[in-house]
């Protein structure tokens, strides 16, 4: 059901459970038709979006899905240095994470997060929301173009 002339983006995904990567892997397999890349801690999320060995070759990601309770350094840690750098800031971020405490979803949206998604538990509710979430940020709304040179 994807829309043809929808145009192709590259998505980071930060998330640390096997589980969670998979299902979103899936959903990017079977349902979209995005680049996903996948790192699973937030030292590796910042060397990936700086550009830093092995990720200097990295695209620079149209999205970033982001989850909160990350090894190294926290999700929380990382949107606020990507919401801080102005090379990075542009870059939409999901915060797609188990928790709804409403002190992380205050907290993320005071970071500057686009959007807090709570991960639905089930398989199929977990595609759907990724899904929505991509039809929402490819279909719907226009996302700035990265003007920095490569």
């Amino acid at each position: 059901m994807s829309d043809p002339q929808a145009k192709t983006i590259n998505v980071l995904l930060v998330e640390d459970d096997p589980g969670d990567v998979l299902m979103t892997r899936e959903a990017f397999d079977e349902y979209l038709h995005n680049r996903l890349d996948v790192v699973s801690d937030g030292e590796a999320a910042l060397a990936y979006l700086h550009r830093e060995e092995p990720y200097a070759d990295a695209p620079r990601p149209d999205l970033i899905l982001l989850d909160l309770n990350l090894p190294r350094r926290d999700g929380r840690e990382v949107l606020r240095e990507v919401k801080a750098d102005p090379n990075l800031a542009s870059i939409p971020v999901i915060v797609l994470t188990t928790s709804q405490a409403e002190e992380d979803v205050l907290r993320s949206y005071q970071l500057h997060a686009n959007a807090y998604v709570t991960k639905p538990v089930d398989f199929e509710g977990f595609i759907e929301a990724i899904k929505q979430i991509d039809h929402f940020f490819v279909s719907v709304v226009q996302l700035p173009t990265d003007t920095r040179k490569s």
